[in-house]
This record gives C-alpha cells, sequence and structure tokens, in this order.
C-alpha cells in the first residue's frame, strides 16, 4: 500500500545514466563543458555555448560498400595525382592534384586564395577536364569579372553561387567535375543541422558531407578555409583531420609575394613552399624566387650582407640592411623590418661583449630586402656583418655570403642543408662564404666547393678578422 514500510522497501532508486547526459559544446571553437556557461572558456566568445544533441544508440553492422580486398589488388590507376597546370602548387603537393583528395586552403583575407584557385581551376579546364568552381562570398558576375581580367574563362570551368549544402550537391550531380573548389566551406550551411554558418556544428556537417562525395566519386577537392586573428585555421580542429592536405597560403600586404607551404600532406612532403607573384593582372608562379630578395645595386655600400635562408627545402638568397647612427634619445632604439627584433637585440649583445663593436649608445636598424622574413636562426652570421659593416663605414663587398648561426658565447654553429645553401649561392654568381667551420683545425682555411671559397670560422671574432680574405683585390683596395 502506498505509504506502507513495503512499499517504500520496493521503489528502485532513479538513476540518471551517463550516456543520456548531453553536455554542452562552443559553436565556434568546439570547446566542452558539462555545465552550460555564458561564455566560452576557450575562445571567450559570448553566447556562444549551447547544448549538445544527445548520443545516437550503438550503430548495427549493415551492407558493406564494396567487399574488402588483398591490398595488393587495390587498383590504382585512377589514383595518380595529375598536374594542376601551376607548378609552384604542384611542387608543394608533391606532384599535382590526386582524385579524391580532400585539400583545404586558408589564409587570410585579401592574400589571394580566391585568385590563386581560379588560376587552378582555369588550368584544369583547359586540358579538358571539367573543373566546378562554387563561390559563397562572391556573386557569380564578380568571380567571372576576376576571370576576364585574369584570362581564367575557359569552356569546361562551370561557376555557380551558392550557400546550401543541398544545392551545391546537386550542382555536382549535374555537372560531375574532375575537379571541384568550394569558397569557402564558412559560407556553406546545412538546412537540416543546426547552428549558424560557419559555427563547429556546421563546418564539421558540411565538411563531412563534400568530403564523402569527393571520396565516392573520385573528385578532387578544394576548400578554402579562413583564419583567426592569430593566424589558425578557423572553425573545428577535425576539419585539419578530415581533409589530407592542409596548405597556408601567406604574404605581406605590401608587398608582391605570396608563399604557399604545406602543414599537412599525406601525398607528399610537408616542408616545401611555392612562390606566387601577385598583381592586378592575376597570380602567376615564381619558378626562381633568389633574385627577389637581392638589391640590383652595381656599387658596394656599407651595412649589407647576404644570408641564404631555408623556405622548407628551398635555399633563398636574402639581403640584410643594417644602419647603425648615434642614439639621439637616452634609449637607444632597436628597430627592425622582416628580421626578430629579439634576435637582433641578441646579435647586438654578442658583438658588442665578445667582438669589441660598441652598439650600446647607438640607434640600430635592420631590415630584409623584398619583404622576405629571415627568422631563421642561420641568419645570424649575415646580421652581425651586416651590423659590423654599417658600424665601421666599410662594404663587405657584393661577391659574399655568411651562413651560421652565432651563440651567446660568440661562437658559430653548424646549421642544415649546408650543401644546399652553398650550391643555391654559387648558382647566383656568389664566390666566397664565411660558413661554421667542421673541425676546429680547418679554421681560418678556404677550400673551393661549386667555385667558392668557403673559409669555416668559428667565432665572431674571427670571422671580422676573415673579412678581406673574402674581398676582391679592388674591393680591399677601396
Amino acid at each position: 500500500m502506498p505509504g506502507s514500510v513495503g512499499a517504500v522497501a520496493y521503489r528502485r532508486p532513479m538513476v540518471r545514466s551517463k550516456d543520456t547526459r548531453t553536455g554542452y559544446q562552443c559553436n565556434e571553437c568546439g570547446w566542452e563543458t558539462a555545465k552550460w556557461v555564458g561564455r566560452c572558456g576557450e575562445c571567450q566568445a559570448w553566447g556562444t555555448v549551447v547544448e549538445k544533441a544527445a548520443p545516437r544508440s550503438r550503430v548495427q553492422a549493415g551492407p558493406v560498400t564494396a567487399p574488402a580486398r588483398p591490398i595488393g589488388e587495390v587498383p590504382i590507376e585512377d589514383s595518380h595525382a595529375r598536374s594542376s597546370g601551376v607548378p609552384e602548387l604542384d611542387r608543394v603537393l608533391g606532384g599535382g592534384l590526386v582524385p579524391g583528395a580532400a585539400i583545404l586552403l586558408a589564409g587570410e583575407p585579401g592574400v589571394g586564395k580566391s585568385t590563386l584557385l581560379l588560376e587552378v581551376a582555369s588550368q584544369t579546364a583547359r586540358y579538358r577536364h571539367r573543373t566546378l568552381y562554387i563561390t559563397g562570398e562572391e556573386s557569380a558576375a564578380q568571380v567571372r569579372l576576376r576571370a576576364d581580367r585574369t584570362g581564367a574563362v575557359q569552356d569546361e570551368l562551370y561557376l555557380a553561387a551558392e550557400t546550401d549544402l543541398g544545392a551545391v550537391l546537386g550542382h555536382i550531380e549535374a555537372v560531375r567535375p574532375r575537379l571541384l573548389v568550394i569558397d569557402s566551406v564558412q559560407t556553406i550551411s546545412a538546412s537540416d543541422v543546426d547552428g549558424v554558418p560557419g559555427g563547429v556544428t556546421q563546418v564539421k556537417e558540411v565538411s563531412a558531407a563534400l568530403i564523402r562525395t569527393a571520396k565516392l566519386r573520385n573528385i578532387t577537392l578544394v576548400l578554402v578555409g579562413h583564419v583567426t586573428k592569430d593566424g589558425t585555421i578557423a572553425g573545428p580542429r577535425v576539419l585539419e583531420h578530415l581533409v589530407d592536405v592542409v596548405l597556408h597560403f601567406e604574404g605581406e600586404r605590401n608587398s608582391r609575394l605570396r608563399m604557399v607551404r604545406a602543414v599537412k600532406n599525406r601525398f607528399g612532403p610537408v616542408d616545401e613552399v611555392g612562390c606566387f607573384d601577385l598583381s592586378a593582372e592575376g597570380i602567376v608562379a615564381i619558378t626562381d624566387p633568389s633574385g627577389l630578395f637581392l638589391d640590383s645595386r652595381q656599387t658596394d655600400v656599407p651595412g649589407t650582407c647576404v644570408a641564404v635562408a631555408m623556405e622548407g627545402r628551398r635555399p633563398l638568397l636574402a639581403e640584410v640592411q643594417a644602419l647603425v647612427t648615434r642614439a639621439t634619445g637616452d634609449r637607444p632604439r632597436r628597430t627592425t623590418s622582416g628580421v626578430d627584433a629579439a634576435r637582433i637585440a641578441m646579435v647586438a649583445a654578442v658583438l658588442e661583449q665578445h667582438a669589441r663593436v660598441r652598439l650600446g649608445a647607438h640607434d640600430v636598424f635592420v631590415a630584409s630586402v623584398g619583404g622576405a622574413r629571415l627568422t631563421e636562426p642561420s641568419n645570424d652570421l649575415a646580421i652581425a656583418l651586416a651590423l659590423v659593416s654599417a658600424q665601421r663605414d666599410e662594404p663587405l663587398g657584393r661577391n659574399v655570403v655568411a651562413i651560421g648561426e652565432l651563440g651567446l658565447s660568440g661562437d658559430l654553429r653548424r646549421v642544415r642543408d649546408l650543401g644546399g645553401r652553398l650550391a643555391e649561392a654559387s648558382r647566383m654568381g656568389f664566390r666566397a662564404a664565411l660558413v661554421p667551420a667542421d673541425d676546429p683545425a680547418t679554421v681560418g682555411q678556404s677550400r673551393v666547393l661549386d667555385g667558392m671559397r668557403v673559409i669555416g670560422v668559428d667565432h665572431i671574432g674571427r670571422a671580422l678578422g676573415l673579412l678581406d680574405l673574402v674581398r676582391t683585390p679592388d674591393e680591399r683596395g677601396a
């Protein structure tokens, strides 16, 4: 009876299963929490934390798409990479566009992502491979105007402006392309999925549907992704795991040089970089970019030295310029452009302490030529020699390169790919190089390598004393 002792004894407590607990998730970054909060604990956005859907029941075994077979019997004829028509992009991808591959290209607004992909789509269509370009950020007429300006109009290039996933899949069914470009994935939304376009739920669902379609139809899929203010790809991190290739497109707004780097690549290396020249007429691949970062003057001036930096596996020659003037205020200035300011301060301190180069009462200005970013430690020796040349008002010579990392004790440390760097410097016409010594017994001795005089040094003080060895007689006389 209700209220009796026996009834209470047989009453089973109601325990909520952990499997039914939904939790909460941020629509912007995917951060998860057990309780609702008004502000995301990861990206600090307000009002983006919503309740997750309840987990579905366990999936039962069902029919398979294709029977499993021994790996040696899986055909690979239709999975060979084909050229995109843009050599520098093929270099980064590891050979070209692979059918069925999903590629994510991310970059800052205005860097030229749409221009590059429109050129890739045009080159693919030129070789009679049907291409579908879906734009969600611009109208079809705007893309057509850009195509007219850059000469990208082709008969096999199809264009559509859509923001609905169902409509995009309908275009794929009607056109049956070999290459599909989505510009951009954050603008496409699925009507049956909760969340705003660009949110975590929408991006995951849209990306998964497009990648699934590309795999089933053997279509090369290229997705354009936005980046956040700190340079990371916007949206859920799972997007980078879903795709096969992640490319970063970067460049300075005040420079025409653009670079594509592979961050993830299942079909090739991840340490390659492609160089492009972006202008009003379109984008052009630069197969030999070393000359972009060298000054073309014919006379020697103080305060300059040439470094050999590595961009991925590609050596690039870049000129460092320095200016040293007496400080006008109480605190000397350290101004940089294209180089790391903390690295410049360290190099100046090492020169002051171990080479007796007095820079403490001087303003120091250091810049790279052509918008090159010299962040590699192997550029330390070139920066140090440029500072010494500027402080002494003595030119180093036009045919000298300097390679080496500078330690806090003034010692020079070896760097990677020294042979490739020297070969590139020799190809560009340089005839002398200062590099870290391989053996203490060879310090100060020169050897000929690829037509260059290579002098090994072990300390910044000794490097300054060997400068006369790398100058030509005319330069020493001057």
